[in-house]
Formats: structure tokens, sequence, C-alpha cells
């Protein structure tokens, strides 16, 4: 016989948040790998110009979401067993792991607020470095076409053509006059820092949600594993 009344309901709370937090955590760990294999980002990140890779920061915050789902699923199972077991020492090690979580997601989410436009920044950087050293290349008809291959990957993948501010229409002209071939197949006049932008802004925002969300699940089973450990103590049973 285990505990009643109100704490047998804080029990069975316990044990659907902690369900709730398990498939949060899939979701978590399925998002960040979807991200880190989706083509369209996979394309730019691989992109490589005189021995410099296209910046990383966005792959090493994916990869800290790939464990922090991992970790998720395993601290979610280990709360709804120590719920249903009504074990204290389970239950104890699960609100220790949900306060160090906790405090690093508050410290990730004030880390990613404070640099949230730094992996745009770094992509637009890397890519007005290509497209200066392309437009050289061309206009002095070097034989080395390396900048222009990547540039012109970079016009494919995000379907857009020159930095904006006129050289959008300036890439489009010498296309049009054989000079270069750097504008995309379908021909688009979008700017490539809007096209950057919009890229990495979606994904951002789509992190802040779900970590919004898992962190007012995490608050709620922190109060209840504390009342359920509360009640098996002083349960006349134990």
């Amino acid at each position: 016989m285990g505990v009643e009344g109100c704490t047998k309901c804080i029990k069975y709370l316990l044990f659907f948040f902690n369900f709730i937090f398990w498939l949060a955590g899939g979701v978590i760990l399925g998002v960040a790998l979807w991200l880190r294999h989706e083509p369209k980002t996979g394309n730019l990140m691989e992109l490589n110009f005189d021995g410099t890779q296209a910046p990383n920061t966005f792959y090493i915050s994916v990869h800290i979401l790939i464990a922090v789902g991992a970790v998720m699923m395993v601290v979610g199972f280990l709360g709804c067993y120590g719920a249903i077991q009504e074990s204290q020492c389970l239950l104890g090690t699960f609100f220790t792991c949900l306060v160090i979580l906790f405090a690093c997601e508050v410290a990730a989410g004030i880390w990613g607020f404070m640099n949230r436009d730094t992996v745009s920044r770094e992509m637009i950087n890397f890519y007005d470095n290509v497209y200066d050293n392309a437009m050289t290349e061309s206009l002095k008809n070097e034989k080395k076409k390396a900048a222009g291959t990547v540039l012109k990957a970079f016009h494919e993948t995000l379907d857009c053509c020159g930095k904006g501010q006129g050289t959008t229409f300036l890439t489009y002209g010498t296309d049009t006059l054989g000079i270069t071939n750097f504008c995309p197949s379908s021909g688009t006049l979008i700017s490539c820092h809007m096209r950057i932008q919009m890229l990495f802004s979606d994904k951002i925002y789509l992190i802040g949600i779900a970590a919004l969300v898992v962190a007012v699940i995490m608050i709620f089973e922190m109060i209840f594993s504390m009342v359920l450990c509360c009640g098996i103590r002083n349960s006349p049973v134990y």
C-alpha cells in the first residue's frame, strides 16, 4: 500500500508530466537531428572557400540540443519510474537532475538571447567575403574560379542573388552581359542577406518556443516531485 489521497493524485500528475517531459525530450532530439541534417542548412555549412569553412556556431547549438534531448529522455524515464515506485531516492535524484537541467536551460537561454544574431551575422560575413572575391575573379578574368563556385552554390541553395543595396542588380547585370554566371537559374532578385537572416531566424524561434514549453513543464515537475517526496516520507506505511 502506497500514498493516499491528494498525494496519490500528485503521484499520477507527476507521472503524466514526466511522460510529457519524456516526449518533449524525444521531440527536441528529433528537431535537433532534423536541423543537423536539413539539406539547405547542411549545404551552406559544408561550403569551403580558400581553406575557410563556413561558420559552425549554428551546429554547435544544434549538437547541444541533441545532448539535451537525450538527457531529457533519460531523466523523464527516471521520473516516471520513481513516481510509480514511490521511491524517495529516485525522486530525489530526479529533482536534482531537473534543477541542473533547468539552470543549464536558463543559462543557455540568456546566452542565446545575447547572441541571437551571431549565427546569421557570421554567415553573412562569410558570404560577403565570397561574393567580393568572386566578383574580383570575374572582373580580372582570373582562371581560378574557386570563389565563384562557392558563390554559385550559395545562390542556388538559398535561391537569392547579391548582397542587396544594388549588388543584386549589379550581379544580375553582369550575368546578362556574360561576364559572370552567379545568379540562380530561377532568376530571382532577392538579397542573400535577407535569405540568410530568414533561414536562421526561423530556426532560432523554433528552438526558443521548444525551450519555453520544456521550462514550464520542468517547473511543475520540480514542485510535484518535492510534494510527492514529502508525502512518501510522511506516509504511515513507510
